[in-house]
């Protein structure tokens, strides 16, 4: 591999002598980017796997994973089979840019991945939402209307979708916010849907290898729970410290209940973890 720089020594352009058939590009190797990463090196282990970041501030640590990172605006000379794009929508400034830019690094086979988020979903009653649930329109909120049009950028290039709802693991997620606060101003009726990060990982890498074509997907456990349900159950599960107070609100918006059974059922993927209460080692 031939690597240039810039004279302020930061990686600006790449050189791959040889793109192995499962090669992966990962834009955003965050926390579910490197779970990504582990087990798509466990899948493919002689593949090789990249980075592609906002900042140099995690380089080491993705180095030290097998990991090569490299800063956004890196041109490389070969596309790459496998693309997943998992960066956040900030703090970039132009978001389906940035999606449309990963997709000028996919070389077209393998396939494209966009983690995008339920919350295009049109449903704020508590309601039953699937796959195929109405979506907001565009231009009613600026957060949906982000990861629309990223979506949209992302299926032009031939790339799929995959709507993930929370993401939770022991250290992150919305549990770990709200044990934090204490007391939060939100009603506790509202329903969340959660995804543990292995979980969400392993989906991700069923529909990378499935080679699909302009396809959305959704990302849940099937059970749906209440903000109070899921601090009960971090109450019962006796492997927090802290107490939580509760919740104080009363007219906010409410969620939605999200099942992913047309998801499942084309992939043959059910999660490890098959709902929040498991993973904490509590019964259903």
């Amino acid at each position: 591999m031939d690597i240039s720089s810039n004279n302020a020594g930061e990686l600006n352009s790449v050189c791959a002598d040889v793109v192995g058939e499962h090669d992966l590009l990962i834009v955003g190797p965050g926390v579910l980017g490197r779970i990504v990463a582990e087990k798509w090196q466990q899948e493919y282990p002689n593949s090789q796997i990249y980075g592609q970041t906002m900042t140099t501030n995690h380089h080491d640590e993705l180095i030290k994973i097998g990991i090569k990172p490299f800063l956004r605006d890196t041109k490389f000379s070969h596309k790459f089979p496998y693309v997943i794009f998992c960066a956040p929508p900030f703090p970039t400034t132009d978001y389906p840019n940035d999606l449309r830019s990963a997709g000028l690094n996919w070389s077209g086979k393998g396939s494209f991945l966009f983690t995008s988020s339920t919350a295009v979903y049109d449903c704020n009653n508590n309601g039953l939402c699937d796959e195929d649930f109405p979506l907001v329109p565009i231009g009613r909120s600026s957060r949906t209307d982000v990861l629309l049009k990223a979506e949209i950028a992302a299926l032009e290039a031939g790339g799929c979708v995959l709507r993930l709802v929370g993401l939770y693991n022991l250290d992150k997620g919305p549990h770990l916010y709200w044990l934090e606060k204490g007391t939060v101003e939100t009603r506790p009726d509202h329903i969340l849907n959660l995804i543990h990060y292995e979980d969400a990982a392993s989906l991700s890498i069923a529909i990378l290898k499935k080679n699909l074509r302009n396809r959305v997907f959704v990302g849940c456990d099937n059970h749906p729970l209440s903000r109070q349900e899921i601090m009960d159950a971090v109450s019962q599960s006796g492997k927090f410290d802290k107490n939580f107070n509760g919740f104080t609100g009363t007219d906010d918006p409410l969620g939605k209940k999200i099942y992913n059974t047309k998801t499942r059922a084309e992939l043959g993927w059910e999660p490890k973890y098959q709902s929040f209460r498991q993973f904490l080692g509590l019964t259903d």
